[in-house]
C-alpha cells in the first residue's frame, strides 16, 4: 500500500477502427494527444495519454484500431500493438457505437476473452441514438454479449457520460505511486505529435485509399524562443500516389503545410516553418524493415 493511498494504472482503450477511442482519450484529458479523423487506419501506433489528479493517476493507452482483414504488414503490426495494450492493462474500455454492432466488433470482443483485466464496455455516440428509447434496448443487447464490469453509455464528442466514467476509472486503479510526472501529457516527443498533425491534414485532404499508404517521417525538428523549424518527408507507396499528394503545380501540398503550420502555430503558440517533401518507397507499407525504419515500433 502506498503511504498516502495514491492510485495508478493503464486503462486500454480498444475497439474497432474508427468507433471514437481517440476522441474519447482527447476530451477526457482536454488536449489533443492522438490525431482525429472520420476515416479508418487514423491511429497506427500506441500512444499513452496521462491524467494526473491530486490523489490518482490514470494512463490511457490508445491503441490502433483492431483489424479483421490484416493483409499487410502495417494492419498486423497495428493489431500486435492492440493487443498488447491489453497484457498489462488494469481496466479495459471497450469502444462500440450505441447505434451499430459489427463483425469488427466482434472478433475485438472475441479477443477479450483471455483477458483478465475488468472490461467496462462503452456505448459511444449515444447523440445520434434516435429515439432515445432505443438506447436502452441497446445496452441491454450489450449486457447480454459478455459479463462486462460495467456498460456505460456516452457521447465522447459532446463529454456525455464522461464525468461518471472517469470516476469510476478512477475506482478500478491499483493502489500505486505515479509513474509519470504531473505535467506530463503523453509518453510521445513533440517531433512525433508534429509528424501525427502532418498525417492528419494529409488524411482529410486525400480521398480513397490514398491516406492509407503514406507516412510521414521527421527529418530535422528544432524548437526555440524564435519558433519551430521543421523538415518532413511524407513518404508514399507508388509514383502515381506522389502526384495526387503534391497536386497540381503543388498546389494540394500547400495546402496541406498551411493547415498543418497554422495548428502547429496554434498548439505550440511559436512562429512555425514547415517544409514537406514526398518521397516514393515500394509498397513500404508491407515491408516490415521499411515500418521499422520510419518510426513504427514492433510489439
Amino acid at each position: 500500500m502506498t503511504a498516502n493511498n495514491f492510485r495508478c494504472g493503464f486503462v486500454a482503450v480498444v475497439g474497432r477502427p474508427n468507433v471514437g477511442k481517440s476522441t474519447l482519450i482527447n476530451t477526457i484529458l482536454g488536449s489533443k494527444v492522438s490525431i482525429v479523423t472520420p476515416k479508418p487506419q487514423t491511429t497506427r501506433h500506441r500512444i499513452l495519454g496521462v491524467d494526473s489528479h491530486a490523489e490518482h493517476q490514470v494512463i490511457y493507452v490508445d491503441t490502433p484500431g483492431i483489424h479483421r482483414n490484416a493483409n499487410k504488414a502495417m494492419n498486423r503490426l497495428m493489431n500486435r500493438t492492440a493487443a498488447n495494450a491489453l497484457i498489462d492493462a488494469d481496466l479495459v474500455l471497450f469502444v462500440t457505437e450505441a447505434t451499430r454492432w459489427t463483425e469488427e466488433d466482434q472478433d475485438v470482443l472475441q479477443r477479450l476473452e483471455s483477458v483478465k483485466a475488468p472490461v467496462v464496455a462503452l456505448l459511444n455516440k449515444i447523440d445520434k441514438v434516435h429515439p432515445k428509447e432505443a438506447l436502452l434496448e441497446a445496452l441491454s443487447v450489450m449486457s447480454a454479449r459478455r459479463d462486462f464490469a460495467e456498460v456505460i453509455p456516452i457521447s465522447a464528442r459532446r463529454r456525455d457520460g464522461l464525468k461518471s466514467l472517469t470516476e469510476l476509472v478512477r475506482d478500478y486503479m491499483p493502489e500505486s505511486e505515479p509513474l509519470f510526472p504531473e505535467d506530463m501529457l503523453t509518453d510521445r516527443s513533440e517531433d512525433f505529435r508534429a509528424a501525427e498533425v502532418v498525417r492528419e491534414k494529409l488524411t482529410l485532404a486525400l480521398r480513397q485509399e490514398i491516406p492509407y499508404g503514406l507516412t510521414v517521417q521527421v527529418e530535422r525538428f528544432e524548437k526555440d524562443e524564435n519558433g519551430i523549424a521543421m523538415h518532413a518527408v511524407i513518404w508514399v507507396e507508388r509514383d502515381s500516389q506522389k502526384g495526387i499528394v503534391v497536386g497540381k503545380g503543388g498546389t494540394l501540398l500547400k495546402k496541406i503545410g498551411r493547415a498543418a503550420r497554422l495548428e502547429l502555430k496554434a498548439q505550440y503558440r511559436v512562429p512555425v516553418h514547415l517544409e514537406l517533401w514526398v518521397k516514393v518507397k515500394d509498397n513500404w507499407a508491407d515491408n516490415e524493415q521499411d515500418l521499422m525504419r520510419l518510426g513504427y515500433e514492433s510489439p
